[in-house]
């Protein structure tokens, strides 16, 4: 890494959105030049128009962006430079002193407010009914492009180079051995910052695995294998559209994105519907203030096409990864949660292909793609009972 100016240096942080921003964006509201509908009864070509003109009336009216801002701000936040770049996080120590610190990773289009349910529950259980023997000192830091953070001005911040980074954060919080837990993109980070620095990292807590099918065992599919190999062919045909845009071309759509509330809004909310356990509507488990918590985060910060180029930076190798598959192991003791919801299911045979050290496998019978958004208390329970293992 290239020298920087103080770099032991953890600035305290707090979000103070000006008024004349959120007035902005409920003027943006009204003045949406809105398409016909679509010429489905269902949500096959995207957001339906009657739903979205409704939920984007509601963030224009009713919604209070001040009640997220102070959630946030009750938490320790701070900005400190990791390789050049300016890294948002939020840094909660537990008040059990033997608590093991741990890192956690969002993805896309989540953010750190998918985890303000479960911060608490992770770094002071007792508080929360559970056992001080499970605390964490929590590290949650929002990625390169992604809120609070700054936008990367140059190419380079993959995957490998954010654990990397991650790596850096962690030591200089002064944690010499720690758990790291991803979603999503956090997956992908959390895996590669196990295979970077295995001397570090007391083990791993993934939901879901990246790992590909194992052509092997194609003679000898399981139900719920042949299951995950339809849902992967289904999601590469039908929902895939959003990630080959913003691998090809995220600049061009987020000139879009960054323009338009409720364009940013639609894109957003479409995969809070497609990805979450609810049954075909996505209020069914997250409520419209939770959504808006996130989507309006992306707006005020501008990082639609900052957010969007991590898929130009890194998605052709992870799609390789829980495709076609990979020779790089990961030996650092692992937890999988696999969520009905998810699209990608990888079974225990075939994730050990990757993860040689696998001490927890559970799949469970409801939740999805933003587990701690959806279902935060089996997401605590989750990585509480892997962590268990290996404290």
């Amino acid at each position: 890494m290239p020298h920087e100016a103080a770099p032991e240096r953890m600035v305290p942080f707090r979000i103070d959105v000006p008024e004349q921003d959120l007035q902005d964006l409920r003027d943006r509201l009204a003045r949406t030049r809105w398409p016909e509908a679509e010429t489905v009864s269902d949500w096959s070509q995207g957001v339906p128009l009657a739903y979205l003109r409704d939920l984007c009336a509601f963030w224009a009216g009713q919604y209070d962006w001040r009640a997220v801002e102070a959630r946030l701000n009750a938490l320790p936040q701070f900005r400190v430079t990791l390789g050049g770049l300016g890294i948002h996080l939020i840094h909660v120590r537990s008040p059990h002193p033997e608590a093991m610190p741990l890192v956690i990773t969002h993805g896309w289009p989540g953010s750190v407010v998918e985890f303000l349910n479960v911060i608490g529950p992770l770094s002071d259980p007792v508080t929360h009914g559970g056992l001080a023997a499970d605390a964490f000192h929590v590290v949650c830091p929002s990625l390169p492009g992604y809120g609070f953070s700054d936008k990367p001005t140059q190419p380079g911040w993959g995957v490998e180079r954010i654990a990397g980074a991650w790596a850096q954060l962690m030591a200089r919080l002064g944690y010499d051995r720690y758990g790291a837990q991803g979603g999503d993109w956090g997956t992908s980070i959390t895996t590669s910052l196990a295979q970077q620095v295995p001397e570090r990292v007391v083990g791993i807590h993934l939901n879901p695995p990246i790992a590909a099918p194992d052509p092997a065992t194609f003679e000898d599919l399981t139900d719920g294998e042949r299951a995950a190999l339809s849902d992967l062919e289904h999601a590469q045909r039908w929902e895939s559209g959003y990630s080959e845009q913003m691998a090809t071309r995220p600049q061009t759509v987020g000139y879009a994105l960054v323009d338009s509330p409720a364009g940013l809004c639609g894109w957003i909310v479409e995969k809070f519907r497609a990805w979450t356990d609810c049954d075909g509507h996505p209020e069914n488990v997250l409520t419209r203030e939770q959504m808006l918590d996130d989507v309006t985060l992306y707006w005020l910060t501008g990082t639609a096409a900052s957010a969007g180029r991590l898929y130009w930076e890194s998605i052709r190798r992870v799609s390789e990864w829980f495709s076609r598959g990979t020779t790089d192991i990961v030996t650092v003791p692992t937890g999988c949660s696999i969520f009905p919801a998810e699209t990608l299911r990888p079974s225990r045979r075939w994730a050990e292909k990757r993860y040689t050290d696998i001490r927890q496998w559970h799949e469970l019978d409801r939740g999805g793609h933003f587990a701690a958004f959806e279902q935060p208390e089996l997401f605590v329970e989750e990585v509480r009972s892997f962590f268990r293992l290996v404290r």
